[in-house]
């Protein structure tokens, strides 16, 4: 894995501009002599290039050997250009707004400028990854040749809206929120909200947390999650929600007449216990797409079967992406 970067003065959606906007991204393999080996991977929601790697190796679908795999960090993780960038603390609440028209601009002139604008063979991702995939599917049909999204939907649900609203007011309790002290109360409660969210009551009931070596939920509440959210900046927690509230590819419009120009061929799949992004949401949304199928992942994980946590759910996923890459 290689680890590259990309600086450029970026125009957002908002209006605003930002003025030497950094992309980190990361490579795996080599871009072949007919550009047409190219694997758009984009991060999630809290994560990195490095949560993306469970999917790529020797022996996977997603094998250097045979594909340049590209994985962009989305702008407000912390890596590619973030609030938490900025100094003093107590300004960073003031960043403009980030939306995934503006991670796929950055990635556009990316591609243009490092790798000569080739051809995208798959773009696939999960969760707010989904979201971004999806995206590129929409603005360019004639470029994206596979599109494969896990645990997403092409726009923000009003479900999925009131979960995210409430980690914002999670945050804004805090009265530590915006200045120059840590708002760890909010982050904690941040986390704690997550917990009963990201999971299914399945896989809580089952009590599958000792699988990881916790001894109780209050152990796993506290050493998992408490630590997560802790380990985080407010800032960045708060652009990325943000970017996930505003997420419609339709960017306000016919969400069916964008989702119909999708030229790519198309698997969306979810878990049967996803409570973000759930079954009848993705289902109907890939009814909308003329070269889709749908697929069921038969899991009590949850939302968090994308996250390389689940063995047995990694393996179904490796099977997807396999068996796109095969058409």
């Amino acid at each position: 894995m290689e680890l590259r970067n990309y600086i450029t003065d970026l125009p957002l959606a908002s209006g605003d501009t930002l003025i030497g906007a950094k992309l980190i991204y990361a490579v795996w393999g080599q871009l072949n002599s007919a550009k047409d080996n190219l694997i758009l991977y984009p991060t999630r929601f809290g994560g990195t290039h490095e949560q993306n790697a469970f999917l790529i190796g020797p022996g996977m679908a997603l094998d250097p050997e045979r594909y340049c795999i590209v994985v962009p960090n989305m702008l407000g993780n912390g890596v590619s250009t973030s609030p938490s960038h900025v100094e003093p603390t107590s300004q960073r609440l003031k960043f403009p707004l980030l939306t995934h028209a503006d991670n796929i601009m950055l990635q556009a002139r990316m591609l243009e400028a490092h790798f000569d604008s080739p051809s995208i063979a798959l773009a696939l991702g999960w969760s707010m990854g989904a979201q971004q995939a999806c995206r590129w599917a929409v603005k360019e049909p004639d470029r994206v040749q596979r599109l494969l999204m896990i645990c997403g939907t092409a726009k923000t649900t009003p479900h999925n809206r009131v979960f995210l609203e409430s980690l914002l007011a999670a945050l804004e309790a805090d009265p530590r929120y915006g200045s120059d002290e840590v708002p760890f109360g909010g982050l904690r409660a941040v986390g704690r909200i997550y917990a009963g969210w990201a999971y299914s009551q399945p896989w809580l009931k089952r009590e599958r947390f000792r699988e990881s070596g916790y001894t109780s939920l209050d152990d796993w509440l506290i050493r998992y999650w408490d630590a997560l959210f802790k380990a985080r900046d407010a800032s960045d927690i708060t652009a990325m929600i943000r970017t996930w509230i505003n997420h419609d590819v339709s960017d306000g419009g016919d969400l069916a007449a964008e989702l119909g120009k999708i030229k790519a061929k198309t698997t969306v799949m979810t878990a049967t216990t996803d409570l973000y992004f759930t079954p009848a949401d993705c289902q109907s949304e890939a009814k909308l797409i003329s070269a889709a199928q749908y697929a069921n992942i038969d899991t009590d994980w949850g939302h968090m079967c994308g996250s390389g946590q689940s063995p047995s759910d990694t393996d179904i996923i490796d099977s997807a992406v396999r068996s796109i890459l095969r058409v």
